[in-house]
């Protein structure tokens, strides 16, 4: 089972709540660490459940017995060698969704209504994505950017805090931005498979070429989110460490336009970019505990 969960992707969670810890430090200089332990309980479920019910769905659907796998992409093969537990996956997706709701039902009740629409939102997203938000090209790529990323920062913001901010938005840009790029480049290896049970992103619909660009684009969005949110004062000036990343990312998208149509050489520029997705946000963080 703890294959379905991907755990060495876990990490992810934790890294887009660090901004959020951060921006929350950043403003009100005071905050519960018993809080933000349990907003990462919340986060950490909510990553898990949104695993597990993309095995689930992607086994149901025949696509698992059918994707070309790399190191990054292509969900772990757990169900197909496995079959017998398709009922036990099923129960875990239920009950990490759960445990997130039930946190976030906590943070509604000590900070107010006003998270109520986020979470609500966040779950069901959750349930959803696999099911319906991967069936359309723009829907698909923004998703994953706005569960990990506004709604992952501002929802621990205002969990810490019992508000929402400008800087907390501004901040939440950034895993926004590299969470769907994550999932994009994540998907020039799914393509054919993908296309052949109707799903629809962008390296079906506008080919992998073209899907490398926007992959740029966004990439070049995220540096363009820290220097606005600094220059603006939204964020402080130590935010700027977050730029440093930008070498690696140039790096992740000559690989990506240079080897598109051929996964195992993309595989390196894979690797880059979940490295670009970990260590940006934590510069980020850190710049923003010491600002």
């Amino acid at each position: 089972m703890l294959g379905t969960m991907r755990v060495p992707f876990l990490i992810l969670a934790p890294v887009c709540v660090f901004v959020g810890v951060g921006t929350a430090y950043w403003q009100t200089n005071d905050i519960s660490l018993a809080q933000v332990i349990l907003v990462l309980i919340g986060a950490l479920s909510a990553h898990i459940c949104v695993n597990v019910f993309n095995e689930y769905f992607d086994f149901k659907s025949g696509l698992d017995n059918i994707t070309r796998r790399t190191p990054f992409s292509g969900g772990s093969g757990t169900l197909p060698s496995q079959p017998g537990m398709e009922k036990k996956i099923l129960a875990l997706a239920v009950a990490s969704l759960t445990v997130t709701a039930a946190v976030g039902i906590y943070f509604v009740w000590l900070r107010g209504w006003q998270l109520l629409p986020l979470g609500a939102f966040g779950l069901l997203l959750l349930v959803t994505y696999t099911i319906w938000w991967v069936y359309n090209p723009i829907t698909c790529l923004i998703a994953p950017g706005l569960g990990f990323g506004v709604l992952m920062v501002m929802g621990t913001h205002f969990s810490l805090t019992g508000s929402y901010s400008w800087t907390a938005f501004t901040a939440s840009l950034v895993p926004t931005f590299l969470v769907s790029n994550l999932l994009l480049l994540n998907q020039f290896p799914d393509a054919e498979a993908d296309k052949s049970i109707g799903r629809r992103h962008y390296p079906i619909t506008i080919g992998r070429k073209n899907s490398s660009r926007l992959y740029g684009i966004l990439l070049l969005l995220t540096y363009i989110s820290v220097l606005a949110g600094v220059f603006s004062g939204l964020l402080p000036r130590f935010g700027l460490l977050a730029l440093l990343s930008a070498v690696l990312a140039w790096k992740a998208y000559r690989g990506a336009r240079e080897n598109s149509e051929n996964i195992p050489a993309l595989t390196p520029s894979m690797g880059m970019n979940v490295v670009i997705n970990l260590v940006t946000p934590v510069l980020l963080g850190i710049g923003l505990f010491i600002g």
